[in-house]
């Protein structure tokens, strides 16, 4: 780390508040167009909304992709956005999913790209409630909640970097790689008191504006909050991570509705029959889903024949649900059962062609079985939905199997960004590439005149890998000429150090000047 001397680091600080002045006069102003207050602005409009329209597919993918078995639910969840998207504050390009997820969730990217999971969507009692919690996330993405939390990033790092933004701390972290790292840390940041105030107390200004009863929106508070002292996993994991619920919030929106009470204008409707009905097959497979969820659980656990038997139960009730067969397709890759699992994930991909999972599993399974352009084929299509450790290491070893170590090393460090047991093997699948191209990076040498006039180096192996062949390279001025000579140290264990005769000598008295002898690393690989 360097050191700066006082003077120059006070003079700097001198400096910022008027740098920081001018790039904020250059950024300007706006206005909130849902609360009518001035801020600043740093990211405009129009990047606001391709920041959502990047982020929006990736995100989906990460959260188990779109509910496709039931698009009739996802146009439901459309209609009760549309309708609360007519009286909002900002015109966006608004749009609404569903996700094939059983966390009880919903987020918003900027732009006002919205999901819902099935898992929330399976708590909920009626329209009114999921009108309270779409009418939320609008308000999120209406009065830039996002956008500020990247601003405020900005200001913190010093730089207009949004791609820099990382998951770290998400779940996440230890897969997504790439740009679509921004979307993960957007959807899973949790959002200070007062943005969520704003969005409790202006969600309820659009139910009542779009003719709901805004009693639903205490109701759904207050079941969240019984819900967190219960301490449900799911919820914890899903909703209350990003979206803390509190007795604050339940006081203020109840002192909300009475206000909108006194003023004549509460009242509207629960729309319980039109969500029963939108729901039904929704509550009518949940047994499938909770089946399914076991299933994974089991994954984990390595029991996996007792995650198929689940998993086909599941099957025997909702037989054309693509997650099922992904599941059952990735047990056989567990099981080493390669073409059996490309025939299963050949059935998740026939009812389900837009998940990622489909083809990174199929992938690995090509890849196993020794048909690379197969595998090639399938990884390329997996990380154009959604870029992951696991397939940007699984393309690298296919590149280095074909000779092409420009590639592999491109794939093998954006997988090495991840976190994880991938991102670790990742990042020493791209050092034993790099260490030969800059073998000066992992090892360092330095040279010196030693008592017996002897030019000498000290080497040492920098990086956490064993190297072999280091090729250090000498030059010196010796009588008038330049003289180099190589030597080579034939192994060195990570860390490892030591001092390196060159054998050159210097005569008494005519020892060579500063700059006049060096040594530099010319070759190292990893076995």
């Amino acid at each position: 780390m360097k050191h700066f001397p006082v003077t120059r680091r006070v003079k700097s600080s001198a400096l910022l508040p008027a740098m920081l002045l001018g790039f904020l006069t250059m950024s300007g102003c706006a206005v909130n167009p849902v609360t009518g207050q001035r801020e600043l602005g740093f990211i405009s409009e129009q990047r606001e909304v391709a920041i959502g329209q990047e982020q929006y597919t990736p995100s989906q993918q990460s959260q188990g992709g779109q509910f496709s078995v039931d698009r009739g639910l996802t146009a439901y969840v459309q209609q009760v956005g549309n309708r609360l998207v007519a009286v909002s504050d900002r015109q966006l390009p608004y749009e609404f999913v569903v996700l094939n997820n059983s966390v009880p969730n919903a987020w918003a990217l900027p732009g006002g790209k919205i999901a819902v999971n099935r898992g929330l969507l399976a708590e909920l009692n009626n329209e009114a409630e999921l009108a309270a919690v779409i009418g939320h996330e609008i308000v999120h993405a209406a009065a830039r909640h996002g956008a500020q939390a990247m601003e405020r990033g900005m200001l913190l790092q010093g730089a207009m970097v949004i791609g820099a933004v990382a998951a770290q701390g998400s779940d996440y972290a230890d897969y997504i790689v790439g740009g679509a790292q921004l979307g993960a840390q957007l959807m899973t940041q949790r959002y200070g008191r007062e943005a969520e105030r704003e969005s409790d107390a202006y969600g309820i200004q659009y139910m009542v504006d779009a003719g709901y009863d805004p009693a639903a929106a205490i109701s759904l508070q207050e079941t969240f909050v019984r819900l967190s002292e219960g301490q449900q996993s799911n919820w914890l994991n899903g909703l209350f991570a990003s979206h803390p619920p509190s007795q604050e919030r339940v006081d203020n929106n109840r002192a909300l509705v009475a206000q909108l009470r006194a003023e004549g204008r509460a009242g509207g409707e629960l729309g319980e029959a039109r969500y029963q009905e939108a729901t039904a097959f929704l509550r009518e497979t949940k047994p499938a889903y909770d089946a399914f969820d076991e299933a994974e659980k089991l994954v984990g656990e390595d029991k996996l024949e007792d995650a198929s038997r689940k998993l086909e139960t599941a099957l025997s009730m909702v037989p054309n649900e693509a997650r099922f067969h992904g599941l059952q397709a990735d047990i056989l890759i567990y099981q080493r059962r390669y073409q059996a699992a490309v025939t299963t994930y050949d059935a998740a991909i026939s009812r389900d062609p837009n998940y990622y999972d489909y083809y990174l599993g199929r992938g690995v399974a090509y890849a196993r079985q020794g048909e690379r352009f197969r595998a090639n084929e399938d990884l390329q299509a997996s990380i154009k939905l959604l870029p992951t450790a696991l397939a940007m290491n699984e393309l690298g070893t296919l590149a280095l199997e074909s000779n092409d170590r420009v590639a592999a090393k491109e794939y093998f460090g954006m997988a090495a960004s991840a976190q994880g047991l991938v991102g670790e093997q990742s990042r020493a699948a791209f050092m034993r590439l790099d260490i030969a191209d800059n073998p000066a990076q992992y090892v360092s040498a330095q040279a010196y005149i030693n008592q017996a006039g002897r030019l000498v180096a000290r080497v040492q192996n920098v990086s956490p890998l064993p190297v072999s062949d280091v090729t250090v390279e000498f030059r010196a001025i010796i009588g008038g000429q330049v003289v180099s000579r190589s030597v080579v140290v034939p192994q060195m264990a990570a860390g490892q150090g030591g001092d390196l005769d060159s054998t050159l000598s210097f005569q008494a008295g005519a020892l060579p000047a500063a700059g006049q002898f060096s040594a530099d690393v010319r070759g190292a690989r990893v076995e």
